[in-house]
Protein backbone atom coordinates (compact mmCIF):
# COMPACT_ATOMS: atom_id res chain seq x y z
CA UNK A 1 0.00 0.00 0.00
CA UNK A 2 2.85 2.55 1.01
CA UNK A 3 3.90 1.87 -2.67
CA UNK A 4 0.29 3.04 -4.43
CA UNK A 5 1.49 7.20 -4.38
CA UNK A 6 5.02 5.92 -6.37
CA UNK A 7 2.79 4.04 -8.88
CA UNK A 8 0.58 6.55 -9.52
CA UNK A 9 2.83 9.32 -10.05
CA UNK A 10 4.86 7.48 -12.35
CA UNK A 11 1.61 6.44 -14.16
CA UNK A 12 0.76 10.30 -14.58
CA UNK A 13 3.90 10.77 -16.31
CA UNK A 14 3.18 7.85 -18.46
CA UNK A 15 -1.11 8.71 -19.27
CA UNK A 16 -1.47 8.71 -23.19
CA UNK A 17 -4.83 7.01 -25.24
CA UNK A 18 -3.84 3.87 -27.09
CA UNK A 19 -0.95 2.98 -25.26
CA UNK A 20 0.29 -0.26 -23.33
CA UNK A 21 1.41 0.31 -19.82
CA UNK A 22 3.45 -2.13 -17.73
CA UNK A 23 3.63 -2.44 -14.07
CA UNK A 24 5.62 -4.27 -11.74
CA UNK A 25 5.04 -3.53 -8.20
CA UNK A 26 7.93 -5.66 -6.75
CA UNK A 27 10.78 -5.45 -8.77
CA UNK A 28 14.04 -7.14 -7.65
CA UNK A 29 17.37 -5.41 -6.74
CA UNK A 30 20.46 -7.18 -5.88
CA UNK A 31 24.32 -4.81 -4.77
CA UNK A 32 27.11 -6.23 -4.69
CA UNK A 33 30.10 -5.00 -3.30
CA UNK A 34 33.76 -7.00 -4.00
CA UNK A 35 36.57 -5.41 -1.75
CA UNK A 36 39.76 -7.26 -0.58
CA UNK A 37 38.65 -7.60 3.21
CA UNK A 38 34.97 -8.41 2.92
CA UNK A 39 31.88 -9.07 -0.01
CA UNK A 40 28.90 -7.15 1.11
CA UNK A 41 25.43 -7.86 -0.46
CA UNK A 42 22.04 -6.39 -0.33
CA UNK A 43 18.77 -7.12 -1.59
CA UNK A 44 15.70 -5.59 -2.28
CA UNK A 45 12.31 -6.57 -3.34
CA UNK A 46 10.27 -3.78 -2.95
CA UNK A 47 11.18 -1.43 -6.26
CA UNK A 48 8.53 0.17 -8.25
CA UNK A 49 8.53 0.06 -12.09
CA UNK A 50 6.36 1.30 -14.76
CA UNK A 51 6.90 0.65 -18.63
CA UNK A 52 5.36 2.09 -21.29
CA UNK A 53 5.05 0.21 -24.35
CA UNK A 54 4.75 2.67 -26.69
CA UNK A 55 6.57 5.34 -26.08
CA UNK A 56 9.48 2.96 -24.45
CA UNK A 57 9.50 5.32 -21.50
CA UNK A 58 10.96 3.59 -18.93
CA UNK A 59 11.03 4.18 -14.79
CA UNK A 60 12.18 2.09 -11.57
CA UNK A 61 12.35 3.85 -7.99
CA UNK A 62 13.96 1.99 -5.23
CA UNK A 63 12.83 3.06 -1.21
CA UNK A 64 16.67 2.90 -0.23
CA UNK A 65 15.51 1.36 3.23
CA UNK A 66 14.04 -1.78 1.43
CA UNK A 67 17.79 -3.22 0.49
CA UNK A 68 18.50 -5.37 3.20
CA UNK A 69 21.69 -7.03 4.08
CA UNK A 70 22.90 -10.01 6.11
CA UNK A 71 24.08 -8.22 9.00
CA UNK A 72 21.67 -5.55 10.53
CA UNK A 73 25.23 -3.42 11.40
CA UNK A 74 25.97 -3.47 7.85
CA UNK A 75 22.50 -1.80 7.05
CA UNK A 76 22.65 0.75 9.91
CA UNK A 77 25.80 2.11 8.43
CA UNK A 78 24.61 1.90 4.58
CA UNK A 79 21.79 3.89 5.05
CA UNK A 80 23.23 6.46 7.96
CA UNK A 81 26.73 6.86 6.82
CA UNK A 82 26.85 6.28 2.87
CA UNK A 83 23.74 6.22 1.68
CA UNK A 84 21.42 9.58 4.30
CA UNK A 85 18.61 7.23 3.63
CA UNK A 86 16.03 9.93 5.25
CA UNK A 87 17.90 12.92 3.09
CA UNK A 88 17.71 10.91 0.15
CA UNK A 89 15.08 7.85 0.54
CA UNK A 90 14.96 6.56 -2.51
CA UNK A 91 16.86 5.99 -5.72
CA UNK A 92 15.39 6.47 -8.80
CA UNK A 93 15.82 5.67 -12.90
CA UNK A 94 13.97 7.84 -15.61
CA UNK A 95 14.60 6.04 -19.27
CA UNK A 96 13.53 5.32 -22.91
CA UNK A 97 13.91 1.96 -23.90
CA UNK A 98 15.40 1.08 -27.61
CA UNK A 99 14.78 -0.89 -29.89
CA UNK A 100 11.18 -1.46 -28.61
CA UNK A 101 10.45 -4.86 -28.34
CA UNK A 102 7.60 -6.67 -29.96
CA UNK A 103 5.86 -7.88 -26.91
CA UNK A 104 3.00 -9.78 -28.45
CA UNK A 105 5.88 -12.44 -29.60
CA UNK A 106 7.79 -14.81 -27.07
CA UNK A 107 11.24 -14.15 -27.28
CA UNK A 108 14.20 -12.62 -25.69
CA UNK A 109 15.37 -8.84 -26.87
CA UNK A 110 18.41 -6.94 -25.91
CA UNK A 111 17.78 -3.24 -25.46
CA UNK A 112 19.49 -0.14 -24.38
CA UNK A 113 17.85 2.29 -21.92
CA UNK A 114 19.36 6.14 -22.11
CA UNK A 115 17.97 7.85 -18.82
CA UNK A 116 18.72 9.73 -15.85
CA UNK A 117 19.90 7.77 -12.61
CA UNK A 118 19.20 9.55 -9.10
CA UNK A 119 20.76 8.11 -6.57
CA UNK A 120 22.21 10.03 -3.15
CA UNK A 121 20.70 13.11 -4.56
CA UNK A 122 23.04 13.31 -7.72
CA UNK A 123 22.02 12.74 -11.07
CA UNK A 124 23.45 11.50 -13.92
CA UNK A 125 23.05 10.36 -17.33
CA UNK A 126 23.35 6.75 -17.94
CA UNK A 127 23.30 3.94 -20.70
CA UNK A 128 22.19 1.00 -19.58
CA UNK A 129 21.85 -2.46 -21.43
CA UNK A 130 19.27 -4.71 -20.67
CA UNK A 131 17.37 -7.81 -21.55
CA UNK A 132 13.24 -8.00 -22.23
CA UNK A 133 12.07 -11.68 -22.38
CA UNK A 134 8.60 -12.54 -23.11
CA UNK A 135 6.99 -15.77 -22.61
CA UNK A 136 3.43 -17.19 -22.56
CA UNK A 137 2.43 -13.12 -22.35
CA UNK A 138 4.42 -12.62 -19.60
CA UNK A 139 6.65 -9.53 -19.81
CA UNK A 140 10.01 -9.10 -17.32
CA UNK A 141 13.20 -7.39 -18.08
CA UNK A 142 16.87 -7.69 -16.09
CA UNK A 143 19.73 -5.66 -16.39
CA UNK A 144 23.14 -5.78 -14.70
CA UNK A 145 25.18 -2.44 -14.48
CA UNK A 146 27.66 -0.95 -12.61
CA UNK A 147 27.65 2.34 -10.30
CA UNK A 148 30.53 4.36 -8.93
CA UNK A 149 30.32 5.58 -5.32
CA UNK A 150 32.26 9.02 -6.45
CA UNK A 151 29.97 9.36 -9.33
CA UNK A 152 27.11 10.19 -6.64
CA UNK A 153 28.79 11.78 -3.98
CA UNK A 154 28.97 8.63 -1.47
CA UNK A 155 31.44 8.93 0.48
CA UNK A 156 33.90 6.21 1.14
CA UNK A 157 35.96 6.76 4.89
CA UNK A 158 39.59 6.00 3.93
CA UNK A 159 39.29 4.01 7.45
CA UNK A 160 36.55 1.31 5.79
CA UNK A 161 37.94 1.54 2.24
CA UNK A 162 39.12 -2.25 2.07
CA UNK A 163 35.68 -3.22 2.92
CA UNK A 164 33.81 -1.21 0.72
CA UNK A 165 34.75 -1.85 -3.57
CA UNK A 166 34.84 2.02 -4.95
CA UNK A 167 32.18 0.46 -7.26
CA UNK A 168 28.94 -1.38 -7.03
CA UNK A 169 27.27 -4.16 -9.27
CA UNK A 170 23.45 -3.93 -9.20
CA UNK A 171 21.11 -6.44 -10.49
CA UNK A 172 17.65 -5.40 -11.82
CA UNK A 173 14.87 -8.01 -12.47
CA UNK A 174 11.18 -7.03 -13.09
CA UNK A 175 7.89 -8.99 -14.07
CA UNK A 176 4.96 -6.94 -15.25
CA UNK A 177 1.72 -6.65 -15.18
CA UNK A 178 -0.23 -5.14 -17.81
CA UNK A 179 -1.92 -2.12 -16.15
CA UNK A 180 -3.83 -0.79 -19.36
CA UNK A 181 -4.20 -1.85 -23.11
CA UNK A 182 -4.58 0.10 -25.75
CA UNK A 183 -8.16 -0.42 -28.06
Amino acid sequence: MKYIGLILLALVNFSGAGQDIYICKNAKINMFSSAPIEDIEANSNSAVSVYNAGTGDLDFTVPIRSLHFERSLMEEHFNENYMESDKYPRATFKGKMQPLPDLTKDGSYPVTVSGELDVHGVKQARIINGMVKVSGGVVSMSSEFMVKCADHHIDIPAIVFHHIAESIRVRVSATYSVYSQSK
